[in-house]
């Protein structure tokens, strides 16, 4: 039988690999040359796929979801470009910090771009709700570069190590980290009333406590925060996504219109007619890349192990 303390030094040896795991993949994506680390990516991402049966059935039915139509080596496919679109997410990533604002610029276009300067001059910050589609860390980049302080909330990793890595690295980037939790609320409206941008990715309900929607013709919960914010504070929500191309470093991304935010009755009506407002933009903006969908764990009640 193992002592209590000797299962506590296992673990934080532990959790010491891991967090070294990302040190030396960070390390190597910014040493290797650009084409070279594409390339990687696409190897991490078969590798990843071979060696994770339980994300691949999962992603295959998230796919399916998106597009009832995907069967047999169609949806193979399309689940093998979801793992290769997560290791270049990684991979871009890590080599984020080490370049420069001009090859961040150079392969990043916007559409709408308008509805983010019409929301900011509203002076009541503006709410990106995000998908968790494409490469949204280089957009956060490329938003810092242009002068738009971004802040972002982001899930509590664990072991803490690894979220606090994760969170410098985003600093690296510009942007300001805010972790789930106790706390996280205050932070965000301080941010909102400065006239920031906030970022919340809005396609997974991590607690469970969120708004009942329907998205992608199954009921689910998605996170209530956006449409609250939206209501009392009168702030903007705009739904972005953001897609990586088949150029090199290629990203687009695109700004929907800010979400109506009319009262029509109570709060909690609101909040859900909202939500449910959000989630058809999700789904439109998941369904032009739903191969770029970064959703390997469960989202649905009828999901295992949800």
């Amino acid at each position: 039988m193992t002592e209590p303390g000797e299962r506590s030094a296992r673990s934080r040896f532990n959790d010491a690999a891991i967090v070294g795991t990302y040190k030396f993949g960070a390390l190597a994506a910014k040493l290797i040359p650009g084409p070279i680390a594409s390339a990687t990516a696409t190897g991490l991402g078969i590798g990843s796929n071979l060696t994770s049966p339980a994300k691949r059935a999962m992603i295959e039915r998230h796919l399916q979801r998106v597009n009832p139509n995907l069967r047999g080596a169609s949806l193979r496919v399309a689940a093998q470009q979801a793992f290769d679109s997560y290791a270049r997410y990684y991979v871009e990533s890590f080599r984020l910090p080490s370049l420069s604002k001009k090859v961040v610029n150079k392969t990043m276009s916007v559409e709408n771009f308008h509805h983010i300067t019409d929301a900011l001059a509203l002076g009541k910050g503006c709410i990106f709700a995000l998908p968790h589609l494409g490469g949204w860390e280089w957009a956060g980049r490329w938003m810092t570069d242009q002068g738009y302080p971004m802040t972002v909330v982001v899930e509590a990793l664990q072991p803490p190590e690894l979220f606090e890595w994760f969170a410098d690295l985003r600093k690296e980037l510009g942007m300001t980290v805010i972790p789930t939790g106790q706390g996280a609320g205050a932070a965000v409206m301080a941010a909102l009333k400065k006239n920031e941008i906030v970022c919340l990715l809005s396609d997974r309900d991590i607690d469970r406590s969120g708004v009942e929607v329907e998205f992608f013709g199954e009921r689910t919960t998605l996170p209530a925060g956006p449409a609250t914010l939206g209501i009392r504070l009168g702030t903007p929500v705009l739904p972005v996504g953001c897609y990586f191309t088949p150029q090199y470093n290629g990203h687009y991304a695109i700004v929907r219109p800010p979400l109506s935010m009319e009262r029509r009755g109570g709060l909690r009506a609101d909040v859900q007619r909202v939500t449910q407002n959000l989630a058809h933009e999700l789904e439109f903006l998941i369904r032009r890349a739903p191969e770029q969908w970064h959703m390997f764990q469960p989202n649905w009640p009828s999901d295992p192990g949800y």
